[in-house]
């Protein structure tokens, strides 16, 4: 009986161990799946971007992820939150991929290693254009970058006046954190400013007797006369010309920009009369800020502008984007009565 009983003993001891086992490698199955198992769905997608916020708490990411249903256990993907801690929220853009489990997410959301954007803005005018394109791009909206761009003493800071800011923000296409502040931003831009002025544009500058400020201004009316990268350093010659001896630049751009209206076609003697720094026709030297965000192309053909002895240029009257050019008044004047008859045959009187 004793061995009877001492062999029933231990099959149920073998018994509760293997159920135990059972248990156990259940348990710890599913543990290991709640914590590196898929549990990211981009619903058709391989990749997508997950925006934080700056300022978010927890249940704010939490929020953000349930909102575009990117997580198929919410119970798990809590509870691992939990246990790893994630409590300091790390703002920026994200790159998250489908099949990413609890572990994977939350190690990328608490290493802050988020992606950077590549910012381009071009064809800006105004600095509320400026504000507006870097406003769409970074977490920043266009209020505070408007706030900056307008702030007379950051200007100064940066060694432009109110007027010319907008110089420092050469046209291309820079690396951000979406999260970036505004301050932050003009901090990065300026940096890029300082490396662009590089000492042989330095040189260049020095050589035609103009600050770097007073290069980009010229830079943004050349770049209104005309769209053609090969005539515009002929058209910087004209306008260098003319500074040299001191002439009005009479600009019909600067016109357009002092009159804020920009579906002029053509300028007309009335536009001249316009009281403005920014009128060309009525002020000599250069305006006191750019009309337009010169792009490198266009600073570039100031720097290495042609030589010459023309002072006059018109459009041609082939509306090819081109210009004939002058040396003298009475040149001129018969080049600009061809391009008023197209004109008028065309049916542009403004």
């Amino acid at each position: 009986m004793a061995k009877k009983k001492k062999s029933f003993l231990k099959k149920i001891f073998i018994s509760l161990l293997v159920v135990l086992l059972l248990v156990g490698g259940y348990l710890g199955y599913q543990l290991h799946s709640m914590i590196y198992q898929p549990n990211v769905t981009l619903h058709g997608k391989e990749t997508d971007f997950l925006y934080i916020p700056t300022g978010s708490e927890l249940k704010d990411v939490v929020n953000l992820l349930y909102e575009k249903n990117y997580v198929i256990n919410r119970n798990s993907f809590e509870w691992w939150a939990e246990k790893k801690k994630y409590k300091t929220i790390k703002p920026g853009r994200y790159l998250i991929r489908a099949d990413m489990s609890n572990d994977e997410l939350i190690a990328l959301l608490r290493s802050g290693e988020q992606v950077p954007i590549n910012v381009i803005f071009n064809n800006i005018r105004l600095k509320q254009d400026l504000a507006g394109v870097i406003g769409r791009q970074l977490e920043a909206d266009s209020v505070k970058f408007l706030q900056l761009l307008s702030d007379e003493e950051i200007a100064i800071k940066y060694g432009f006046t109110a007027e010319s800011f907008l110089c420092m923000f050469i046209p291309n296409t820079y690396e951000f954190y979406w999260n970036t502040s505004s301050e932050e931003f003009a901090e990065k831009i300026a940096k890029e400013y300082k490396k662009f002025w590089n000492d042989s544009r330095k040189k260049k500058a020095k050589k035609l007797n103009l600050t770097q400020t007073e290069v980009s201004v010229l830079a943004a009316i050349v770049q209104k006369e005309t769209k053609m990268n090969d005539e515009k350093p002929r058209v910087a010659g004209v306008y260098l010309n003319r500074l040299k001896k001191e002439m009005l630049l009479q600009a019909d751009p600067t016109l357009i920009f002092a009159l804020g209206k920009f579906d002029i076609h053509r300028v007309l003697n009335k536009h001249k009369k316009i009281d403005s720094p920014y009128n060309t026709y009525m002020h000599k030297g250069l305006p006191p800020g750019p009309i337009t965000l010169p792009e490198i192309s266009s600073i570039d053909a100031v720097l290495n502008s042609e030589q010459h002895d023309y002072l006059y240029f018109c459009a041609k009257s082939d509306f090819s984007g081109y210009h004939n050019f002058a040396k003298t008044y009475s040149q001129h004047k018969q080049n600009a009565r061809k391009f008023q008859r197209a004109l008028n045959k065309k049916g542009v009187y403004k």
